[in-house]
């Protein structure tokens, strides 16, 4: 079998045509930190990077030196290297409601934007309509690419339970605004006639009877008068739905596939890597993180031997109980390194063409920009001296 192609991160990074980075993969993998650390690589790279990050938890925004991420790009503050290479970094993290109230505000006058706005039903879908979050990370990364202020934009995509939850997004929600329901809600707005409105009615009246019953007359209520204010909006959601899903597949975005070494997240990952091929989404590579390589060349076996040996000598070895138990943690973290490299190469025979890059496991989270530099490091394959565990 050929060996598949380096992924050389810093050479994806460096590629002024590269606009677009998207980390995607399972929950729980490090999708965050990578596109951090990716994002702050590139600025020290001399790019002009923001980067959006899904993750609410505060110690990303702590990493970055920002007390915490909004809705709008913050500027971090430059690192040596960053000032050295004339590049700039941005972060932000996603109001997924906010960037629906934007939407509508920009595709209806201030009234009806207020009026839709404020509507009850419109409140609640904004927050919790399935393939909601996932679109609005699309629709805020349309925004960042048009404002053209940075010349990279880096997106951690939601950890959504199905990895086709992201792709599938502007799809969903483009189909949701063309569905029954809501053609059945608009009706009595988009009949012109008399002759129409009265054979719209009979159909709706028995729609709005059977629909009262299950969501109650307020909520439906609601429904058909945010329906009514959001019609005339439909066909731009629609095209920007389309223009968000053709972005994805331009040239200038790359995807980069983020799992950990495990059967469950390597499987999510071949999954998303074969969905990336269907689709024609530019696949940049596999990053495998926290794995934990060989730390000496000393068999497992050789080492339970002289561990079983020691043990047996007992105190008159002076420190044997620690030399053994060290030596049985090293049997083990061999072990466990076996047990990567299987796994890995059963992907790679799966997907021969995924360039892969591994990054080990750290002794603690990233906690201030230092840390997050020598994760691009990593990713980048440049070797640190700092204990792992």
């Amino acid at each position: 079998m050929r060996p598949p192609p380096p992924f050389t991160i810093d050479a994806l990074l460096d590629n002024r045509t590269t606009r677009v980075v998207v980390c995607c993969g399972a929950g729980g993998v490090g999708k965050t930190t990578t596109a951090a650390a990716l994002a702050l690589r590139a600025a020290e790279r001399g790019r002009s990077v923001v980067v959006l990050t899904i993750d609410p938890a505060r110690r990303l925004a702590q990493s970055l030196g920002l007390r915490e991420l909004t809705n709008n790009p913050r500027p971090v503050a430059p690192t040596a290297e960053i000032k050295a290479a004339g590049g700039q970094l941005h972060a932000m993290m996603l109001d997924m409601r906010r960037t629906f109230d934007e939407m509508v505000q920009a595709h209806a006058s201030p009234q009806r934007a207020a009026d839709i706005i404020a509507n009850p039903f419109y409140q609640a879908i904004s927050s919790s309509f399935s393939g909601t979050q996932e679109y609005m990370a699309m629709e805020k990364l349309g925004q960042l690419v048009a404002a053209g202020q940075w010349d990279l934009v880096v997106v951690d995509t939601p950890p959504s339970r199905s990895a086709l939850d992201f792709l599938d997004a502007p799809q969903r929600l483009s189909s949701f605004l063309d569905g029954r329901m809501i053609r059945l809600l608009s009706a009595p707005a988009r009949a012109g006639g008399r002759g129409v409105r009265r054979l719209v009615g009979a159909g709706f009246g028995l729609f709005a009877r059977t629909i009262s019953t299950i969501l109650g007359g307020q909520m439906l209520a609601d429904a058909s008068a945010f329906v009514q204010a959001f019609d005339t909006m439909f066909g731009g959601f629609r095209e920007r739905a389309i223009a968000t899903y053709e972005l994805l597949r331009a040239p200038g975005t790359a995807f980069v596939v983020i799992a950990t070494p495990e059967t469950d997240a390597v499987r999510e990952a071949a999954y998303f890597v074969d969905r990336l091929a269907t689709e024609s989404m530019p696949l940049a590579g596999l990053v495998l993180n926290r794995t934990h390589p060989e730390l000496a060349d000393l068999p497992a076996a050789r080492a339970e031997t002289v561990a079983e040996a020691l043990e047996q000598a007992g105190p008159a070895a002076g420190s044997a109980p620690l030399a053994a138990a060290v030596l049985r943690l090293h049997a083990d973290r061999v072990a466990l390194a076996g047990r990567e490299r299987r796994l890995l190469a059963r992907f790679r025979r799966a997907h021969p063409a995924v360039a892969v890059v591994t990054v080990p496991a750290l002794a603690a989270d990233v906690h201030d920009l230092p840390e997050l530099h020598n994760i691009g490091r990593l990713l980048a394959g440049e070797q640190l001296a700092v204990s792992r565990d």
